[in-house]
This record gives C-alpha cells, sequence and structure tokens, in this order.
C-alpha cells in the first residue's frame, strides 16, 4: 500500500471517531478588474454593504447529491463580517475523505432570508482539509457563473478542549490578503459519556465569542433525544395495570359481604376493569411505535401518547477557554406535564382534587360509606406497601435463622436474629395504627347476617324519633371517629347499620320508618361476638412470639458458651454425643414457626382491613376518582420522563465528582422546573396539573446499581413500586459503578427534591395580571421557595459546603436565597428574575435543571438561550459587546432552531409582532425566525 493511501486512511479513520465544525469569516470582497464582465458585484457593493450569510452544503461522492447542512447567521452591513456561528459534522455522519463540502456565500435582503442574492461558493473535500499544511485551506469564491473571483476562504480546524491562545487580531482584523477564514474543528466525546440506550440523535452548534480581555471561547451545544420518553411511560402502564389488577383480587379476596357493600365491590371492580383495558390498549399502542423517541408538540393531544412528555430533549453547552478547565452546563427541556387529551375545561388537577374532595364527602352519604381523608387513604396504601415488603422478609430471615442453627453459627444466629427483629418490629409498629383497628370493626359490620347491638333495643325505645340520632352522636364517638383527620359529620351514617340485611337498607334509604332507633355513635358498630381487644392481642402476639425467638437464641448461645468452658475428660465424651448438629435448629424451629404463622395471619387481616378502606374510597368517589387517578397517572407518568432524563444526566456529568457523590447519598438532589406558563384560560389547568406532577415526583427514589453488562439493553432504566412509593434503579457499567461510594454501592435510596417555579411572560399573563389572579403562581413560588430553603438547610448541615461546584460569581448561597425570597413576595409584573435566581441557586447547589412551557418549544428556547448566554457572561467573560450576538445567534441557527424544525417542520417560532410586545425584551426572538404556524 502506498503512502499516501496509508495517510488517507488514517485521516478517513480520524474523520469518522471525531465531529468536525467550522467558522467562516468573509472579508471584503474582491472587486474583479474586468468591470464590465463582474459589474454586478460592483453594482451590489455601490449603494450598500451586504447582509452576509454562509450556507454549508454536503456532496456525497457516490450518491452526487447535494444535501444542506448548516447555515451561519447574518451578519448586517459588512464587507468584512465575522460570522460566530460554526459548521459541526457528527460522528456518526457518513462522511468520508472523499466528501464534498460546498459553501455558498449569500447576501440576504430581509432577515427572514427569504429574499437573497448569490455572492459566491467555493468546494472542498474532507480529505483535502486534513491533509493540509497547519490543517488550514485557502480558497477561492467563485461567483455563478464560476468564472470570477468573488473572494476568498481560508479553511482551518481546530479541537475542542485544545484551543490554542490565538490573537484576535489575526482572525478579526481586516487582512490585506482579503481572505475569508472558515474554521473547522475536531471534537473528541469522552467528555459526553452517557449511554447510547438513553440519549440519541444529537444535534450540534459551534459558536465562537469573545471575551473581556479579546480571547476567543469556543461554545458548543449539543441537543438530544432521550429514549426515557418512551420507556419510563410503558414501565409505569405495566405497574399501574398490575397495582390494579391485585387491588381487584384484594376484593374478591375480602370474602362474603352483605348485598349492598358486595354490590358496591362490584360497581368498583368494574371501574378497575374499564381503567385496566384502557391502559393495556395504550400500552398495546405504544409497543407499536418504533424508532421514535420524543413527542411532538403536535401530537401533544394525541390519545395513545397522553403519557408520553412533551417534546423531551436533553441540552449541553460545554465551554472551552484559553487557560481554563472546560466547563458544561446541562438543561432538560419537557412540555409542562399536563392531561392534554383530557383537556383544561374544568381546570386541572390542583384544583379537580380539592373539589373533588369536598364532594366525596356527600358522595359518602350517598354511598353509605365512611369518609376517610386523603391522609387516611394514603395511610392505607402505606400499611399496604409496608406488609407486602416485609412478610416475605420475615419469612426469608427466619429461614436464615433457622439455617444458621442447623449450622451451628453463632455469628450467623446473631446476625439473622438482629435483622429479623428489626423488620417484626417495624411490622409490628404498622400494624398499631388505630387505622387498621377502626377498619377491622367496620369490615366486621359489613359482614353477611350482622345484627348490632341497637338492633336488639326494645320497641319502647324504637319509638324514638330520629332527632335524638345527632344528640348522641356528640356523646358517643367511633372509633373512627376519634381519628384525626375526619369529620364526624361525615363518617359512616346509620344506614351501615342495617346495610347488611336487605330490607332494613332499602327502607333507611329511602328515610322510611324503622321499629328501632338508629344511633350515629354505631356506624362502626359492635358485634356481639367481636371483641375489639382481638386485633391488639392478634399484634401483640407477633411481638410475643419474637420474645420466644430472641430468648430461646440467647439460651443456645448461652448454653453453648458454658459448653466451651474446660470439662473433666470423662465428660467430654457424653457433651458431644448428646448434643448433635440439628439439635439447635430442633430447639428453634417451634417458636419461629408460631412466628411466621402470627405474622401471615396478622397481615391477612390487616390486607383485608385496608383493601376495605380503600373499597370505601373507591366506592364514594364513583366515577370522579377513577377519572381523575387516570389523569394524576398520565401527568405523573410525563414528570416522572424528565426527571429521570435529567437524573441519569446530571448522575454521568458527576460521576467522578467524589463531592457531588457524597451530596448524592448523604441528602439527595434538588431537581428545580421552571416553568413559564400563564395563569389565564387554559394554561392555569396545565400550571395546575404540573404543580400536582411535580409534586408526586417526591414518591420517588432512585437507586444505582451494577448492570450485568455493558450491553446498551442492559444500561435502560428499571422503575419499579407502586402509586404511593417508585423506586427507578439506574444501572452504571461496571467501570464506573466500581468507583461509587460504598453506601450508593450497596443500594442505599437516593432522594431527589422537586421544586417548581413559574413566571408568565405572554401576552396572557398581561391579562391575568391585569384583569385576572395570579394568585396560583405566587402560592406555587412562595410553597417551593420553602421547599428550597429548607433542602439548603438540610445540606449545609450534612455535607461541607466545598463539595459544591465552584462559580465565578462569588454571590453566597445563603445571600441568593434572601434574594429569591423577597422577589417572590414582591408584587411585581413578569418578575422574571425569580426564575434567573432559582435557576443559579439550582446550579449552585449541584441540582437538575428544567425548563418547560406549553410545548418546550418557543417560549422554552428563549429562556434556554438567554440562561446559556448569562452563563457565559457570567462564568466566562463574555465580552458584553457580543451578548446580543450571541443570543441572536443561538436562537437563529443554534439548537433550539433545530428543535422547531423537528416539532413542526418549520423553522419559526410561534410568536407574532402582538405577542412579544408583550414580552420581556431579553426574551424575544431575532426578527426573521418568529411567524404564524401550527404548534
Amino acid at each position: 500500500m502506498c503512502e499516501t493511501d496509508q495517510a488517507l486512511r488514517a485521516d478517513q479513520l480520524q474523520f469518522t471517531c471525531q465531529n468536525c465544525v467550522g467558522w467562516i469569516k468573509c472579508n471584503s470582497w474582491t472587486r474583479s478588474k474586468e468591470v464590465a464582465e463582474h459589474q454586478f458585484v460592483i453594482t451590489l457593493f455601490k449603494d450598500r454593504k451586504p447582509n452576509a450569510l454562509v450556507q454549508v452544503s454536503v456532496i456525497d461522492p457516490h450518491k452526487q447529491h447535494l444535501v444542506s447542512h448548516a447555515c451561519t447567521e447574518i451578519v448586517e452591513a459588512n464587507k468584512d463580517p465575522l460570522f460566530l456561528t460554526g459548521v459541526t459534522f457528527p460522528s456518526e455522519y457518513p462522511a468520508s475523505p472523499e466528501t464534498l463540502v460546498k459553501l455558498t456565500v449569500y447576501d440576504a435582503k430581509d432577515k427572514s432570508q427569504e429574499s437573497s442574492s448569490l455572492l459566491g461558493s467555493a468546494t472542498f473535500s474532507v480529505g483535502d482539509l486534513l491533509k493540509a499544511k497547519d490543517e488550514r485551506l485557502t480558497l477561492s469564491l467563485r461567483s455563478s457563473d464560476g468564472v470570477c473571483t468573488a473572494g476568498t476562504v481560508v479553511v482551518s480546524r481546530l479541537k475542542m478542549g485544545e484551543m490554542e491562545e490565538v490573537d484576535v487580531d489575526h482572525i478579526t482584523t481586516d487582512i490585506p490578503s482579503q481572505k475569508c477564514p472558515l474554521v473547522c474543528e475536531w471534537f473528541f466525546l469522552t467528555s459526553f459519556c452517557v449511554p447510547l440506550s438513553v440519549f440519541k440523535n444529537p444535534v450540534c452548534k459551534v459558536y465562537r465569542f469573545q471575551t473581556v480581555d479579546s480571547k476567543w471561547m469556543l461554545v458548543r451545544e449539543q441537543m438530544e433525544e432521550c429514549t426515557l420518553s418512551f420507556s419510563i411511560p410503558k414501565q409505569l402502564l405495566s405497574l399501574y395495570i398490575q397495582e390494579d389488577m391485585s387491588r381487584v383480587q384484594d376484593l374478591r379476596e375480602l370474602g362474603d359481604l352483605s348485598p349492598h357493600w358486595d354490590n358496591l365491590r362490584k360497581e368498583v371492580m368494574t371501574r378497575y376493569g374499564e381503567t385496566i383495558s384502557s391502559y393495556q390498549e395504550t400500552l398495546a399502542e405504544l409497543d407499536k411505535v418504533t424508532g421514535r423517541s420524543f413527542k411532538p408538540s403536535c401530537c401533544k393531544a394525541q390519545k395513545s401518547l397522553e403519557f408520553i412528555p412533551i417534546n423531551l430533549h436533553t441540552q449541553r453547552m460545554r465551554v472551552t477557554c484559553p487557560r481554563k478547565t472546560d466547563a458544561c452546563y446541562d438543561i432538560v427541556t419537557v412540555g409542562a406535564p399536563a392531561a392534554h387529551f383530557q383537556g383544561f375545561k374544568c381546570g386541572g388537577l390542583q384544583r379537580l382534587l380539592s373539589r373533588y374532595e369536598g364532594e366525596k364527602k356527600s358522595f359518602s352519604t350517598a354511598y353509605q360509606c365512611i369518609y376517610y381523608s386523603p391522609e387516611h387513604t394514603a395511610k392505607a396504601q402505606e400499611v399496604l406497601s409496608t406488609m407486602s415488603l416485609l412478610q416475605p422478609l420475615i419469612t426469608s430471615l427466619a429461614d436464615q435463622l433457622l439455617q444458621a442453627a442447623q449450622e451451628r453459627s453463632s455469628t450467623g444466629l446473631r446476625d439473622a436474629l438482629k435483622s429479623l427483629s428489626d423488620k417484626t418490629e417495624n411490622l409490628v409498629h404498622t400494624l398499631k395504627d388505630e387505622l387498621v383497628k377502626s377498619a377491622l370493626l367496620a369490615l366486621h359490620a359489613a359482614q353477611p347476617g350482622y345484627v348490632s347491638k341497637n338492633q336488639k333495643q326494645t320497641a319502647v325505645q324504637g319509638g324514638q324519633h330520629k332527632g335524638h340520632i345527632h344528640q348522641g352522636s356528640e356523646q358517643n364517638q367511633s372509633p373512627v371517629q376519634e381519628l384525626p383527620g375526619h369529620s364526624p359529620a361525615t363518617l359512616v351514617t346509620e344506614s351501615i347499620v342495617v346495610c347488611n340485611n336487605v330490607e332494613g337498607s332499602q327502607t333507611t334509604t329511602k328515610g322510611e320508618s324503622v321499629s328501632f332507633p338508629l344511633k350515629h355513635q354505631d356506624s362502626i358498630p359492635h358485634h356481639k361476638e367481636y371483641d375489639e381487644e382481638e386485633w391488639d392481642r392478634a399484634w401483640a402476639n407477633v411481638a410475643k412470639c419474637l420474645t420466644c425467638v430472641i430468648a430461646m437464641v440467647d439460651k443456645l448461645l448461652e448454653d453453648d458458651n458454658s459448653k466451651q468452658e474446660p470439662v473433666p475428660e470423662q465428660q467430654l465424651a457424653d457433651v458431644i454425643t448428646s448434643h448433635n448438629l440439628g439439635e439447635w435448629r430442633e430447639q428453634l424451629c417451634p417458636p419461629v414457626t408460631r412466628l411466621k404463622e402470627c405474622v401471615m395471619e396478622v397481615v391477612e387481616k390487616a390486607k383485608k382491613a385496608m383493601t376495605f378502606v380503600l373499597l370505601q374510597e373507591a366506592a364514594c368517589s364513583i366515577p370522579q376518582g377513577f377519572l381523575l387517578q387516570q389523569r394524576r397517572d398520565v401527568v405523573f407518568s410525563q414528570a416522572l420522563a424528565a426527571l429521570a432524563c435529567g437524573f441519569i444526566m446530571k448522575l454521568y456529568a458527576g460521576i467522578q465528582d467524589k463531592g457531588f457523590l457524597r451530596q448524592l447519598h448523604l441528602v439527595g438532589m434538588v431537581a428545580q422546573f421552571e416553568s413559564l406558563l400563564s395563569t389565564y384560560s387554559e394554561e392555569i389547568g396545565m400550571l395546575e396539573d404540573m404543580e400536582t406532577g411535580i409534586s408526586d415526583l417526591q414518591r420517588v427514589m432512585f437507586k444505582i446499581t451494577e448492570a450485568k453488562t455493558d450491553d446498551l439493553g442492559d444500561l435502560q432504566p428499571l422503575v419499579c413500586g407502586r402509586r404511593d412509593h417508585f423506586t427507578v434503579e439506574v444501572p452504571l457499567p461496571r467501570l464506573f459503578f466500581q468507583n461509587l461510594p460504598e453506601e450508593i454501592k450497596e443500594g442505599k435510596p437516593l432522594r431527589v427534591f422537586p421544586v417548581l417555579f413559574n413566571v408568565g411572560i405572554n401576552e396572557q399573563q398581561t391579562i391575568a395580571e391585569r384583569f385576572g389572579d395570579i394568585s396560583l403562581q405566587e402560592r406555587i413560588n412562595q410553597k417551593n421557595f420553602e421547599i428550597l430553603e429548607a433542602y439548603y438547610k438540610s445540606l449545609s448541615e450534612k455535607v461541607p459546603l466545598e463539595c459544591l461546584p465552584c462559580f465565578q460569581t462569588q454571590t453566597d448561597i445563603k445571600e441568593l436565597l434572601e434574594t429569591l425570597g423577597q422577589n417572590v413576595i414582591t408584587k411585581k409584573r413578569k418578575n422574571v428574575e425569580i426564575l434567573w435566581i432559582a435557576g443559579t441557586i439550582c446550579r449552585r447547589l449541584n441540582g437538575i435543571r428544567f425548563t418547560s412551557c406549553k410545548s418546550a418549544k418557543d417560549r422554552t428556547s428563549m429562556s434556554v438561550t438567554l440562561e446559556q448566554c448569562a452563563l457565559l457572561r457570567d462564568e466566562h467573560q463574555l465580552n458584553k459587546d457580543f451578548f446580543i450576538r450571541a443570543l441572536d445567534c443561538m436562537r437563529r441557527e443554534g439548537c433550539r432552531i433545530e428543535n422547531v424544525q423537528k416539532n413542526i417542520r418549520c423553522r419559526k417560532y410561534a410568536f407574532n409582532i402582538l405577542q412579544l410586545m408583550a414580552f420581556p425584551k431579553c426574551y424575544r426572538p431575532p426578527e426573521g425566525t418568529y411567524g404564524k404556524v401550527d404548534s
């Protein structure tokens, strides 16, 4: 093989492993000496200076097909334009040394680029650039006829992270030879070590901006889709189906119930069946979706995709400055988690849930049920969840104890006993809850053939009128009425007393006379054969059995120690033969078996009691409660997919940061959601949905595991749990997992603290502030400020502040929190400083940043680009003269306009001029980048 071929192959390998990026700077356009032949060039520049932009296209040498690849920003009225926007070729781009790149320079008559004239073009191959001396090519710009020269282009190549200090004058000032430099840069992707199983389809944009000390910084944007957009909702749907099917089975296992309760059970099971069927259909539809990893904004109200987050993307900005360490800034953009398919005619979750809780009290009377507060319903779910975890664990530990006894292992016996004691005590503590006891009484009263005490009263007492009922209720409280959080007036009504016989139930419901009085205090009646202390004895038996097991283990260990003392030789043989190897197990087996039986007995009873609580809660909420639960499932699914995406991105970014990992397992991580929704019209409902969805994320824990292999399939996060508590398991490759702290490797649950701050910025918010109501926004910001403040207090107590990242701005976090608190309570229209300060605090606290609007496309793009430029200004000394230009570059040709293109097939932000007049100035896009489009 010749040396040239070898070099070419080396260049090809290098190109396919790296990314190519470039910039263009056009100096004064060359005027041909043949004036008559090139009159159009002279005429063009006679009256005005051109508004130059460069279109970059790629020509595949095999297909001979020209593909538009990138475009620079427009530099207005300048014969020596300096372009800040770069050109990048991703590592997976199908290019080779033979691939041709065509640069076409235009004069844009208007900023929309709809009217422009050709100035000249030049073509080069990738191989030419790779082999060029000093990695620089000098090319001539040719006019449309290909005859005359309109100027020159210099193409250069650099590497991200290895940028040399360049004399600014060498690049930016007019060069006598009138050359137009195009800088091509190659990126290594080692710093973006995130699994391809989670992030895919990157879009890269590169810029160079001038700093205050006249140096150049290199800025790279990378936007990616996240496969969790679909995988997390699909897993959640499977868990929802599994949980609801389990709930139906629990209802069946309640046993025989009176006709009234049996009818309610059947109706509730029917509703569960409808939900299960609907979720199964949705899951089947999602399984049909292939090759797609995000939901475009135009599909936000599509039924089959309602569980999928809208337009979920990650965005990372990487900054390289001379003599400074590279810095990366991450953000997750997603449409506000909301049930768009169900609509917002009646509001969102926050309002609907509040209204529903008020109506549920009247429903409980109509359905002859006990009204349970949301706290008690949540407690019932918690008890069920705890028992489902503890019972198999106790059984397993009991078997381990017997195995240790079989092996006569003193150490194993002590360890197993300690774990068994801890878990059994936890179970007993759970079962002692008064809710369990009262629910058992209510379940007993709902069984067939039940006769209450007051049914046995004499006919003389039956003459008492109904007005006596309420008088008696004040003097005698039922066990449930004594529970905190219950409303005595809305507990089980007198109808429950007779609901176990059909005739009595019907007459009571219709208000007809009965032959015996009904007292409100007997809403949970007392069966003549049911001892109220039976349940206390049941869970106490578990504790007694545990005490017996502990005593037996202590006795065995004590006897073993005494036998190890010196004994006369004549007694040694007797000691050995009288104690067989399995003797410990034989002695320990009876109390352990009794413990397991008692645990099974109380768990079975408590499970039925809590299922009965949930039956009553479900019965008095038909059908509204089931519809609200479905809405909540939809919103939570979208929110969790976004959170999991941000967690994984942050985890990989800080995998080598010991301070961050310490903070993660000691305290947890803050997840700050920035919302730009207005508090007017439908967006109020979206914000109410979003508030509940973000708040529900408090029920989520993360756990990091070691991946079985490094295959992409084994690196997918897994979700487990039920609605009251979910755990997201994040597998890491072995190389990363080994470097984690022991606490994380042992499976310690990692907490996330979600906070939401909202400031509306559009014209609808103007209406809300002047004529409407913004109390929702004020309440959300105040509530979440308190959560953020509490998180910082906990963090400062448990983790040295040296573990937090360092920033150029030295403002103390405590001072930032004080400023945020003042802004939250200040009555100021469109106070976007709340968002800016909250975002700054989040980054200072090593948190995850999220930005949302209705579709994460237009307002979100304005916010993300503004935040990026603010970071360049505050942390990397961006020259103030370049701030607006940098902002316009990112909004006109950056990743966000590509996001718009992906969503609606049009490179226009969905704003009109009247809307933008109501926007804060820093949130307005550059002219020519917006218009009326379908979003």
